[in-house]
C-alpha cells in the first residue's frame, strides 16, 4: 500500500487537463450554469473546451438539451416528449427503447400523484401499442405499484426515487449527444468513461487474483489492498 501511495503522488496531473475533464463532465450532462462558473473560475478557453469534447454544440443546442433534461427531472415528462418531438424529431424513432421509458415514467409520475383511474387507462392505451419494444418486467414492476395504497413503501418504491428520473434524463441527453454527433456513437463524458475502464480493470485483475491497490470508494477515493 506505501509503495502504491508513494508511485501515487509522484505522478504528476496537469492541472488544465483535470479542468478540462471537468468541463467536459459538466457540459455533456447538461450542468450548463456550473459549467460557466467553473469555465471562469478556472480560466478554460472555450475553443480548447470544444476541443476536447470534439463539440461544437451552440448555446441554443445546450439550452434545448438542457430543456428536456430538466423537465423529466421535474417529473414533467409530456412536456419533455413535446420538447424533444420540436427539437429532435427523429429522436423517438431512433431510439424506441427511451419511448418505452418515456411512457413507463409518464404512469409512474400519474400513480405518484394518485391518478390510478388516469394511470391504468394510460397503461392501456400507451403501453401496449409499441409491443416490440414493450419491457414487460418493467411495465409489471410500474403496473405493481398500484397495488399499494402507500407506494412510496411497497418493494418497487425505487420506482418513485429521484434516481429513477435522473437515470432516464442521463439516458435521453445520451441519445440526443449521439444524434448531435452524427458519428453513430454517444459522445459520453470522458471522465465517465474512464471511471468505467477503472472499475472494468479493477474486476478483470480480480477475477484473476491478481493482488493490487484497488479504489474501494470512488467518492472518498479510498484504497484498499485485494492481498488477503
Amino acid at each position: 500500500m506505501e509503495e502504491w501511495l508513494t508511485r501515487l503522488e509522484s505522478m504528476q496531473l496537469k492541472r488544465s487537463e483535470l479542468n478540462l475533464l471537468i468541463m467536459d463532465y459538466l457540459m455533456a450532462e447538461g450542468f450548463k450554469e456550473a459549467a460557466e462558473r467553473f469555465k471562469l473560475e478556472a480560466n478554460i478557453d472555450v475553443e480548447k473546451i470544444q476541443e476536447f469534447m470534439n463539440s461544437r454544440e451552440t448555446n441554443e443546442q445546450i439550452d434545448e438539451r438542457i430543456s428536456v433534461r430538466v423537465a423529466i427531472e421535474d417529473g414533467r415528462i409530456r412536456e419533455a416528449m413535446k420538447l424533444i418531438n420540436d427539437y429532435y424529431p427523429e429522436l423517438i424513432d431512433n431510439n424506441r427503447h427511451l419511448y418505452f421509458k418515456l411512457q413507463q415514467q409518464q404512469l409512474i409520475e400519474l400513480i405518484r400523484e394518485h391518478l390510478l383511474e388516469e394511470a391504468l387507462q394510460f397503461s392501456q392505451q400507451q403501453l401496449s401499442v409499441d409491443s416490440d419494444y414493450l419491457q414487460l418486467p418493467e411495465l409489471e414492476r410500474t403496473l405493481s405499484l398500484l397495488a399499494f395504497d402507500k407506494p412510496e413503501n411497497s418493494p418497487y418504491s425505487d420506482l418513485l426515487h429521484s434516481s429513477h428520473r435522473q437515470q432516464l434524463a442521463s439516458e435521453v441527453n445520451e441519445a440526443i449527444l449521439k444524434e448531435q454527433s452524427g458519428e453513430g456513437q454517444a459522445s459520453k463524458p470522458k471522465l465517465v468513461s474512464l471511471i468505467k475502464l477503472l472499475l472494468w480493470t479493477q474486476n478483470e485483475l480480480e477475477k484473476k487474483k491478481v493482488k493490487f491497490t484497488k479504489i474501494s470508494d470512488l467518492m472518498s477515493a479510498s484504497f484498499s489492498s485485494n492481498s488477503d
